[in-house]
């Protein structure tokens, strides 16, 4: 397997330009499954997950082309559909959920097997099926596979979710998207991503308000047509390379992000110490004055801070002023990363959803093993602050989520490279 080496060099300056959102590029990549007519998706991220996602579409009858090279994927839908969602492909990344939605809209039925992806919790999918039972779905799990069907149909309900699932909301507003009458999901999901598939979705024909907010109205169409959409700029990547000039000093311009998309991560982020500025091309991002200074972090959904950037959060606060509490709120499992930050000389204890992260004065290279996709590259993260050469193995992981992320971090001054493995 490949590891990633890192050198600890000091600031780094320059532009890093951010890719198309992954989530929510695997939420509009399903949607292709609604229509019969081709839905082209640009500025799309290229990344193993995307491919990952083809697969499955190829694998229930749809054709996707990566064009331009893999920025623009076009789709297409129009033949024989297999309603059978198979483990084999299914059980590498959770996202692979999200056929569930339209393959009911689209045939009536379908058998989806359970989702794989990062090892970072339950993630449970009963969100998904009390979501898409309200619209008159019967589902069952038989054989670790989801077992659903219709009987004349899809039809508009009202249902309000326990908790705001970003991957529920999806699956719903696709299948209300071609359900009889109108649907009412309360407790929606805010993100970004989802105001972006209901953008898509809209330009396909679909009738939807209210996204964006804790309340999504659908009114059902009899059919959607073709479309062509540009994926939203993905607000993890761009919060991530933000860190890096705070970690490491110097200053760096993300090319074609937006404050709104991470509002509350750069309000942490000017509590820490760090300037933030939007600028026409995107974020300019430096330290203010010297040593970071800790904050404390509560992960929350949108518009709250992203778990998403937690890890690479703590990366940062490992060498701050003071002592920083993290508390995870969304999934549990996620602080894997942290006894890999401590064997390169953090100072944190973990309790339970808590992290209590006491800032040393500098951190020290170590070979360290990345166990997720979001703790992957907050070792890098760290190891471009530290002292000697951090190895990062197990960075199939940081494929799934970063494009050419050497290539970005190289081109503002890091010191970092691929090593392949055997």
């Amino acid at each position: 397997m490949d590891s990633i080496i890192v050198r600890g060099n000091g600031p780094l300056k320059g532009q890093i330009p951010i890719a198309g959102a992954k989530n929510a590029c695997l939420a509009l990549m399903p949607a292709t499954l609604l229509s019969e007519e081709p839905l082209t998706l640009t500025n799309a991220p290229r990344l193993s997950d995307i491919r990952t996602m083809t697969e499955l579409l190829a694998s229930l009858g749809a054709e996707v082309t990566a064009l331009q090279e893999g920025k623009v994927l076009a789709a297409s839908c129009h033949g024989e559909i297999n309603p059978v969602a198979d483990y084999d492909i299914v059980r590498k990344m959770r996202a692979s959920n999200l056929v569930l939605g339209p393959l009911l809209a689209r045939l009536g039925h379908a058998v989806v097997s359970l989702p794989g992806g990062c090892a970072i919790g339950a993630r449970p999918m009963d969100i998904h099926v009390d979501a898409l039972s309200a619209l008159g779905a019967q589902i069952e799990l038989r054989d670790g596979y989801l077992h659903a069907k219709t009987q004349g149909g899809l039809k508009g309900a009202v249902h309000e979710m326990r908790f705001a699932s970003v991957g529920a909301t999806e699956n719903f507003l696709m299948a209300a998207s071609l359900a009889k009458g109108t649907s009412v999901l309360k407790n929606a999901a805010r993100e970004p991503e989802i105001v972006d598939l209901a953008d898509c979705l809209r330009a396909m024909g679909a009738q939807i308000e209210g996204d964006g907010t804790g309340t999504i109205e659908i009114q059902g169409v009899d059919r959607l047509h073709g479309a062509t959409h540009p994926v939203v700029a993905d607000r993890i990547e761009l919060g991530t390379y933000m860190l890096a000039p705070a970690i490491c000093g110097g200053e760096v311009e993300c090319l074609g992000g937006r404050i709104e998309l991470i509002e509350s991560f750069c309000e942490r982020l000017d509590a820490a110490g760090v300037s933030v500025e939007q600028t026409k091309a995107g974020i300019k991002v430096s330290r203010k004055n010297g040593r970071i200074r800790a904050v404390d972090v509560v992960t929350e959904p949108f518009p709250g801070f992203p778990t998403d950037l937690q890890a690479q959060m703590m990366a940062l606060l490992c060498t701050a002023e003071g002592t920083s509490v993290l508390e995870e709120k969304i999934f549990e499992n996620r602080f894997m990363h942290a006894p890999e930050l401590l064997r390169m000389g953090a100072n944190i204890e973990v309790h339970g959803g808590h992290a209590t992260v006491h800032g040393v004065d500098k951190l020290r290279g170590a070979r360290v093993m990345a166990t997720d996709l979001r703790a992957s590259v907050s070792l890098i993260l760290a190891g471009l602050a530290a002292e000697g050469e951090t190895m990062v193995s197990r960075v199939y992981h940081l494929d799934r989520g970063y494009e050419r992320v050497e290539d970005k971090l190289s081109a503002v001054g890091a010191h970092i490279e691929r090593v392949k493995g055997e």
